[in-house]
């Protein structure tokens, strides 16, 4: 017979045919408790859970006593409890490396696209401003030859050093929790502490992931250090950020500009100070999102499910201790 799980995602149908080859599966449209509670009985007999964007937490594993294994169409797992998870020894599997260099370069689209003021000017333009040879006013700053400084050396913080350094001719800064050997040997990059790479970065690109120890890491002492001429970039997690402290280093001028794909809530809420700021391009949270990195990033999704319920996980746990 096979293993049950819910999925709380619509996936591609090739990757749907694929679930149901190796499980009897129930489709929800969330993880809502009364979503649960009209599917109560699917629940119960889960030993599986596939999705993203949803709260796994305590009250909702109560509801699953014979899970086994979760499988998030991310690499981010901050919806998790990972502690109630591993106190039930359920293992938690996600995508760390199908968005990779998608992310990494959408990172790179935010710090071009904010030094050039591209989408300001081509707004411009599209108002029909354009009446002659452009002055000073619509000027941007260069990207080549300036100081990079990257905060979170992982995968994507690699990837966007390779292309700042290999394209953009651009000296690494970096803070991380330990050196990296590569980053030194291939880009030149050079670890600092962060005080010292706010001080000295032209452009100040966060790659982090949300913890206890993260959140709020940037916040107003941290943009005080910045250079007035500084760009600063975020695509890893919106509470990274004390967004009040980000809007006031901008309106105040302390900092150059911004270019955001996460946010501390999300949606940006309409009447955000950071829609009415030119000098601030706001994305919505698109680091994986293109059609090859989602397909990908789902069917290694379905691929760490089918490894976890038959108990051949090798890559891609975040709990392995946890195995049975």
């Amino acid at each position: 017979m096979k293993p049950s799980v819910i999925l709380y995602k619509a996936l591609p149908e090739t990757l749907q045919k694929r679930l149901e080859e190796h499980f009897t599966v129930t489709q929800v449209k969330n993880l809502h408790p009364d979503t649960v509670a009209q599917h109560a009985d699917a629940f119960a007999r889960a030993e599986g859970l596939l999705g993203s964007s949803e709260k796994v937490d305590a009250a909702l594993l109560d509801k699953m006593p014979k899970l086994r294994a979760t499988s998030t169409v991310s690499v981010g797992y901050d919806n998790f409890d990972v502690e109630a998870l591993n106190d039930r020894k359920i293992l938690l599997m996600h995508t760390p490396h199908a968005l990779t260099e998608t992310v990494a370069d959408t990172l790179m689209a935010l710090v071009l696209t904010t030094a050039r003021r591209v989408v300001e000017v081509a707004e411009r333009v599209k108002a029909g401003e354009w009446t002659k040879s452009i002055g000073p006013d619509w000027f941007g700053v260069d990207v080549h030859g300036k100081t990079m400084g990257i905060v979170g050396m992982g995968r994507i913080g690699l990837a966007l050093a390779r292309r700042a350094h290999f394209g953009f001719n651009m000296p690494i800064l970096y803070n991380a929790r330990r050196h990296h050997s590569e980053a030194e040997e291939q880009f030149n990059a050079r670890y600092c502490d962060l005080d010292t790479l706010l001080r000295e970065a032209d452009y100040v690109c966060l790659i982090l992931p949300l913890t206890d120890e993260t959140r709020h890491l940037m916040g107003k002492a941290e943009f005080e250090k910045m250079k007035k001429s500084a760009i600063f970039i975020n695509a890893g997690r919106g509470p990274v950020v004390d967004e009040k402290a980000l809007i006031a280093a901008l309106q105040n001028g302390e900092i150059h500009a911004a270019g955001l794909d996460v946010f501390e809530q999300e949606p940006l809420p309409v009447d955000s100070p950071l829609l009415a700021m030119p000098n601030v391009v706001a994305l919505p949270h698109i680091g994986s999102a293109t059609h090859e990195t989602r397909y990908n990033m789902a069917a290694t999704a379905v691929d760490n499910l089918i490894a976890a319920l038959s108990g051949r996980v090798e890559q891609n746990c975040v709990n392995p201790q946890v195995q049975r």
